[in-house]
């Protein structure tokens, strides 16, 4: 059994959330939530929102307990590109990708 969280069309690029995202893989929830709470990056942030809207899911929908679940999966995969254009030299544009993310926490019940 699992439950899973996911926030998507979220203004952060991947590549920064996926680097928070390999330290709390396989963690307990309750550890998983005390390093996200003392990383002071915004990728974090949402990530820890992510968890605890995972964590209520496997409580009421469920019925999970909470001592026992631990970071199955966490995961930041590749949203829409917003295309903004940069003025540069001799009047050409230099195109700039403004990343999103969908970022998504599955947690497991340990046996």
């Amino acid at each position: 059994m699992e439950a899973r969280a996911i926030a998507k069309y979220v203004r952060i690029s991947p590549l920064k959330v996926n680097f928070i995202c390999k330290e709390i893989r396989g963690k307990q929830v309750d550890e998983a939530l005390s390093i996200l709470r003392f990383t002071p990056k915004k990728g974090a942030r949402i990530l820890e929102k992510v968890l605890n809207s995972a964590i209520a899911n496997a409580e009421n929908n469920f019925n999970m307990d909470r001592d026992n679940l631990y970071v199955a999966e966490a995961y930041a995969h590749d949203g829409p590109h917003m295309k903004r254009w940069r003025p540069k030299a001799r009047g050409m544009a230099y195109p700039i990708l403004k990343r999103t993310s969908h970022i998504g926490v599955v947690v497991k019940e340990r046996e």
